[in-house]
C-alpha cells in the first residue's frame, strides 16, 4: 500500500507538470488552433513520473524535489534552442540589471556550440576584452574543469564570482595550433553603451556596444555632442556595431529610427497574434541625410543585425566589414512568480525586405579582409617628386588666394589605419560619398 501511495503521488506530480505544460502550450498556441493540441501526453507523463521516482529512489545522493523539478524545467527549455532558458531568482535579477547597464562578471556574451561555450562577443572596456578574449573563441576549460558536456547555465555560474577574484579560461581559437590559457580578474561590469568622437572635421564616429534601455536617448545625445564639437552638421558618420551582441528590441528600433524618416524597420512574426508586429520609422533624421557607414563583424548579433538590416534595406547606410552572427529570433522574458522567469524564443524577426537573418546573418555591402597595417620601413631611398627637381616652377596657388596646409595629415591617416583599419576604410568611403552628394 505504501508503494502504491508513493507511485500515486509521483503520478499526480507528473499530471501536475503535464497540466502546466498543456496550459503553457495553450497560451502560446494560435487562437484558431484545434483543441486537441491541448490534450495531455499521458504516455510521456508516465515516463516522466517513472524517471522522477527512479532518481528519488536510486540516485547516489539525496536530491530534493525542488532541485529535480527545476532541472526538468531547464531541460525542457535548453532542448528547444540555444537561447531559451530557465532563470532562477539570481539569474532573473542579473538579467534585469544587465539590460540597465551594470552587472557582475567577465564581460562576455556566450552561447553553446558543439558542447563548448562559444564567445559571441566580448563587451567593450571589460576584463575579458582587456585580457584578449575574442569573438568566436571556444572556451574548453574553466579553471581547469572541462566544459564539454556541461550546460551553459553551469558554465556561466563557474565564470561568475566575487569581483577581484581570478579565473583561468582555456580557449581554442581558429588558426592557432594549441589552446590559449587566459587569466582574467572578475569585476563589476558597467557598460556605457554609446561612445562618440570626431575623427576629423565633419566626420563623426559612434560606437554602440550593447542595446540597453537608454541606448536610443544616449545616441541622440552623442550625435548632438558631435555636431557641437564640429560647429555644425556632420558630413558623414561611422556607426560601429562590431562585437555588439544585441540587447533590447525597442532600443534597436529607436537607433534605426534615429536615421530613417519612413519605411519599415523590422517585422516580428510568431505563433501568437501579440507576437506579430511591424515597426515603422517616424519622420526626422538626426544626420539630415548625411552619408553613413555601418561597421559589422562576426560578433554583430541580434539587435545589431536588426539595425544593420534596416539601414541596408532602406538604402540609408553602407554596411562594411564581415558577415554578421545570424541570430534572427526574438526572446521574451516571462515571469513565473517567486522571482523566477523563463526566457523563451517567441518569434523570428525579418528585415524590411522580408529577409530572415536566422543562421545567415547580414552580408556586408563591402567586405573587408583581416589586415594589419604596418609602417613602411625607410631604406634610405626617397621617391623623387616635381618639387625635388632643379629649377622647378613655383606653385602659384597663393596668387588665387588658395592656401592648403598638408602638415601632419598623412601621419594622422597612417596612425588611424594602423590602429583600426576598418574605421580608416569607412572614413575614406564616407569622404567619397560626401563628394558625390548634390551641392
Amino acid at each position: 500500500m505504501k508503494l502504491f501511495n508513493k507511485n500515486f503521488l509521483i503520478l499526480m506530480l507528473g499530471l501536475t507538470i503535464g497540466i502546466s505544460l498543456a496550459i503553457g502550450r495553450g497560451v502560446l498556441a494560435d487562437k484558431q488552433a484545434p483543441t486537441t493540441q491541448g490534450a495531455l501526453p499521458l504516455e510521456a507523463i508516465r515516463t516522466l513520473s517513472e524517471v522522477f521516482g527512479k532518481i528519488k529512489a536510486n540516485y547516489v545522493e539525496k536530491v530534493s524535489d525542488k532541485e529535480l523539478l527545476e532541472n526538468a524545467i531547464r531541460g525542457m527549455l535548453s532542448g528547444l534552442d540555444p537561447h531559451s532558458t530557465y532563470l532562477d531568482a539570481k539569474a532573473f535579477e542579473e538579467l534585469r540589471v544587465g539590460t540597465s547597464g551594470q552587472f557582475g562578471g567577465l564581460g562576455i556574451v556566450v552561447g553553446m556550440e558543439n558542447g563548448f561555450v562559444k564567445v559571441i562577443s566580448p563587451i567593450d572596456d571589460t576584463p575579458a576584452q582587456r585580457a584578449g578574449v575574442k569573438s568566436g573563441d571556444l572556451i574548453i576549460r574553466i579553471n581547469g574543469k572541462p566544459v564539454k558536456g556541461m550546460g551553459l547555465d553551469d558554465a556561466v555560474k563557474l565564470m561568475r564570482g566575487k569581483p577581484g577574484s581570478e579565473i583561468k579560461l582555456t580557449i581554442a581559437r581558429e588558426g592557432l595550433g594549441k589552446p590559449l590559457n587566459i587569466k582574467i580578474k572578475r569585476a563589476i561590469i558597467r557598460v556605457k553603451s554609446v561612445k562618440q568622437k570626431l575623427l576629423e572635421p565633419g566626420y563623426g564616429y559612434v560606437r554602440i556596444s550593447q542595446f540597453q534601455e537608454r541606448t536610443g536617448a544616449d545616441l541622440h545625445k552623442a550625435i548632438s555632442k558631435l555636431k557641437k564639437e564640429n560647429g555644425g552638421n556632420l558630413k558623414g558618420l561611422i556607426l560601429d556595431l562590431r562585437n555588439n551582441p544585441g540587447g533590447l528590441l525597442d532600443a534597436a528600433v529607436s537607433v534605426s529610427d534615429t536615421f530613417l524618416t519612413k519605411g519599415v524597420i523590422v517585422s516580428v512574426e510568431g505563433r501568437k497574434a501579440s507576437n506579430r508586429i511591424v515597426r515603422q520609422a517616424t519622420p526626422g533624421d538626426y544626420l539630415d541625410g548625411a552619408p553613413m557607414v555601418v561597421l559589422v563583424n562576426g560578433g554583430t548579433a541580434s539587435a545589431s543585425e536588426i539595425v544593420s538590416g534596416a539601414l541596408q534595406d532602406n538604402k540609408r547606410a553602407v554596411i562594411m566589414g564581415f558577415r554578421t552572427f545570424g541570430k534572427g529570433s526574438v526572446q521574451t522574458v516571462v515571469p513565473l512568480g517567486n522571482n523566477r522567469a523563463i526566457k523563451l524564443t517567441t518569434a523570428r524577426y525579418y528585415t524590411p525586405s522580408k529577409r530572415s537573418i536566422q543562421a545567415e546573418g547580414i552580408e556586408p555591402d563591402i567586405k573587408l579582409e583581416h589586415l594589419k597595417i604596418a609602417e613602411r620601413k625607410n631604406h634610405g631611398f626617397k621617391q623623387i617628386k616635381e618639387a625635388d627637381l632643379s629649377h622647378h616652377l613655383k606653385n602659384d596657388n597663393s596668387k588665387h588666394g588658395i592656401v592648403e596646409k598638408m602638415e601632419g595629415k598623412d601621419s594622422k591617416d597612417s596612425d588611424l589605419a594602423s590602429k583600426d583599419y576598418p574605421v580608416y576604410e569607412a572614413l575614406n568611403l564616407l569622404k567619397g560619398l560626401h563628394l558625390l552628394l548634390p551641392k
